[in-house]
């Protein structure tokens, strides 16, 4: 066994070994007792003095030692270290030693000097009987016990020696392995003991360091043995499940547990069945895990783990900030951030689990959407955060409107949907759907304003077993163009033309894309001349699509094909690098314009598109003329401005064409880069019976020529109206059928060599009204 000096044990042992050495005092009072009587009965016997003096030593060494053991019982170990726990160890031994040495003289005077029998009888006998208790009494001190009993036989050895008889000599040198033998016997104990305190206090140090750490776990942890009882509870484990004191859990069922815990917590019965149920399919390990909601403000997450000696462990967490996070998340997903209606995905679940739900399979359902009319001019004049807050109030009532009879959701944008699942089977339907379409329209409040709203809708019913949502959605959106192309703010039902218009549609745009990508399209050009018609000074370039079977296609039909395809740069593109080369073949003093649309002045890419055009085709830029609509100038008026600034930087002339029918009219003159405006043909229409409309025009006009700008009025088809613009000098350009219709590239060659015939300039007999 490893022998354990003092110097190697942690203070605190040390302590305790040396504490050991003044426990038991009631075997002094014995040791005491024997020692003092038997010298007593020695001194009766052989009346020698020696022997009383040794009785009244150890009395008093007793009373001596009994003093310093109640200064020990005093003293304050609590700050002690090592030097002090072995001065009292010291103080210990030279008590002790005191006294068996008082007992070793005894005995080896009444070997070599008394020599009576019965005094070595007694003497060594009580003594010899003294050592049989110093292993059991001193082991806490390895110089004790060697100096003890060392202190007790030595004096016995040198007794023995002097009576110089071989025998006796024998008997002195046994004594030497009795001393030995005791002090290995007590070492060996010690070292047990030592090990064994050590081991404890490692034990001890761990369990404490398993008990802290268990009870500063996040998580809740229950240790059960094979019956299902509490082996081990953390704190955590109680704090989640208000369990009050760990300690009082010890051996309780799981089940008992959980009700203890419930009735903390206000639980109702059925709750607490609950959650035994899902545990106990858990410890049986039919879940891997499971989720318990133990209220709103406390989701649990469990799982257990099965050891080979039958225990089970069961670990819990408070999952209730993750579930809230999902709950969130789940929510964001579903839900559209600006008005809390469901998603477009999301609606698609809720409408299938209606459908799905409903165990009538031929009811009449109904999909309606709604487009919010003129919107985009709300944004536009007020602003987005105006924009954002007057969808919330529509969907507001979009959402109070629906109620439980129908599911409101929003698309995108401006866009809702509507789906009516008719749950109590009612047959009119439809005059519902259009119910809640004119309950939409009226007015609304957003941001201190107030704006009278109108929504354009498109709807379709179907029976329930031919649901298919995506399709439903398609044929609303079919009667919603058609709504918006007829009868924009109104309501209209899908009809199975519209599908067929549909397919026709989505073929003409497929072979709009390939004529594009062929170069299948052709320019026609329409001149403008100065008032007389004696002259050409421009040609607006115009865009023509011949279909292969249907023939001509006009531009409003083409044009807005290719802006859902989004072509409509690809159009321009090709028609500034033809118009361009058809202006080179062309007498230097005519020029060419093109029309640009909102989509081209989205981009500082139409500037490159221009300048590639002007170096391709070696045309002077002054003869490139580029013209814009007043509804370009309204998305991103400051970046639109910049891009006509440099392309006026160029030396392109830019025009404003359909000038006084969009949003902006004569606000943008003054900050515009513009060279040109071109009336709209509804102000030359019935300027002779219209006096009001002709002053517009007139007002107009000089409105131009004050601001320095050139005036070209389109729509000019009859010597009259060209007679009444002349005579007031409303324009410096004219643009109609009254000279010329659009025409090819070539023929613009011969107009300008051969003009056009003259015109009667004989006034007019009418009258402006």
């Amino acid at each position: 066994m490893m022998r354990l000096g003092q110097s190697a044990l942690p203070t605190d042992v040390y302590l305790s070994s040396v504490s050991s050495l003044y426990e038991h005092r009631k075997t002094l009072v014995i040791g005491m007792l024997s020692h003092v009587v038997t010298f007593l009965l020695v001194y009766l016997k052989t009346s020698d003095p020696l022997y009383l003096i040794c009785s009244g030593a150890i009395f008093v060494l007793w009373a001596l030692r009994n003093l310093d053991m109640a200064r020990f019982d005093r003293q304050d170990f609590s700050n002690a270290d090592r030097a002090m726990v072995r001065r009292w160890e010291n103080r210990y031994i030279v008590g002790g030693v005191s006294v068996t040495l008082t007992c070793g003289i005894a005995c080896g005077y009444a070997i070599a000097v008394s020599k009576d029998s019965f005094s070595e009888l007694a003497t060594i006998s009580v003594t010899l009987a003294s050592m049989i208790s110093l292993v059991g009494r001193n082991y806490g001190s390895e110089r004790a016990v060697l100096l003890l009993s060392s202190s007790a036989c030595l004096p016995i050895v040198f007794g023995l020696i002097t009576l110089q008889d071989a025998f006796m000599l024998a008997l002195a040198v046994l004594i030497l392995p009795f001393i030995l033998s005791t002090w290995m016997m007590a070492n060996n104990v010690r070292a047990f003991l030592y090990e064994n305190v050590l081991a404890a206090r490692e034990i001890t140090t761990i369990a404490g360091q398993f008990d802290t750490a268990l009870n500063n776990m996040t998580h809740g942890l229950f240790m059960l043995d094979g019956d299902g009882r509490v082996v081990v509870a953390n704190e955590r484990a109680c704090e989640l499940l208000a369990l009050g004191d760990r300690t009082e859990l010890k051996d309780w069922l799981l089940e008992d547990v959980l009700r203890r815990g419930a009735r903390r917590m206000r639980l109702d019965t059925e709750k607490t069945r609950a959650i035994s149920r899902q545990l106990d399919l858990l410890l049986k390990g039919k879940r891997p895990q499971v989720l318990i909601p133990v209220s709103e403000e406390l989701h649990l997450e469990f799982s257990a783990s099965r050891r080979d000696n039958g225990e089970t462990v069961l670990i819990f967490e408070d999952v209730t900030a993750r579930v809230q996070a999902e709950k969130q998340i789940l929510h964001m997903v579903r839900f559209d951030k600006l008005t809390e209606l469901p998603s477009r995905d999301y609606f698609g679940e809720l409408v299938l689990a209606t459908v799905s739900a409903d165990d009538k399979e031929d009811r009449l359902v109904g999909l309606m959407v709604l487009d919010v009319t003129e919107f985009k001019h709300v944004n536009d004049m007020r602003g987005h955060i105006v924009g954002d807050k007057l969808l919330q109030a529509i969907a507001g009532r979009l959402k109070a409107l629906a109620g439980d009879e129908a599911i409101a959701a929003r698309l995108m944008g401006d866009e809702f949907v509507v789906f009516f699942p008719n749950r109590a089977d009612l047959v009119d339907l439809e005059e519902r759907m259009r119910g809640l379409h004119a309950d939409l329209r009226g007015t609304y409040e957003a941001s201190g304003f107030t704006f009278n709203m109108t929504m354009s809708t498109g709807f379709v019913i179907t029976p329930s077993a031919d649901l298919r949502l995506e399709d439903l959605q398609i044929k609303a959106d079919l009667a919603l163009s058609e709504t918006k192309l007829r009868n924009r703010g109104g309501c209209t039902a899908f009809e199975i033309e519209m599908d067929a218009r549909y397919v026709d549609r989505q073929k003409l745009k497929a072979d709009l894309r390939e004529a594009i990508n062929a170069r299948s399209l052709t320019l026609s050009y329409q001149p403008m001349f100065a008032p007389s018609g004696g002259r050409v000074e421009c040609c607006e370039a115009l865009a023509r699509w011949t279909h292969p079977e249907r023939g001509p296609v006009p531009p409003n039909v083409f044009i807005q094909l290719a802006e859902e395809l989004g072509l409509v740069t690809e159009i321009t593109r090709f028609v500034l690098d033809q118009a361009c080369r058809d202006c080179m073949d062309w007498p230097n003093d005519v020029s060419v314009s093109v029309n640009l649309s909102v989509l081209d002045l989205r981009s500082t890419e139409i500037v490159t598109m221009v300048t590639d055009a002007l170096q391709a085709t070696g045309l002077d830029a002054a003869r490139l003329h580029l013209e814009v609509t007043e509804s370009c100038l309204m998305d991103e008026p400051l970046k639109v401005q910049a891009i006509l600034r440099e392309l006026r930087g160029l030396g392109i002339t830019i025009a404003i064409d359909d000038f006084g029918t969009g949003y902006s009219s004569l606000s943008y003159l003054d900050a515009l880069p513009v060279d040109i405006i071109k009336i709209d043909r509804s102000f030359v229409r019935n300027i002779r019976e219209d006096s009001r409309r002709f002053k517009l025009l007139r007002g107009t006009a000089n409105l131009a020529r004050a601001l320095g700008l050139r005036i070209v009025v389109e729509g000019v088809e009859t010597a009259d109206q060209l007679q009444l613009i002349n005579e007031h000098n409303c324009a410096d350009l004219i643009q109609g059928f009254v000279f010329a219709a659009p025409m090819p590239a070539s023929a613009i060659v011969a107009l300008c060599k051969n003009g056009v015939p003259k015109r009667s300039t004989k006034p007019s007999s009418k009258r402006i009204a």
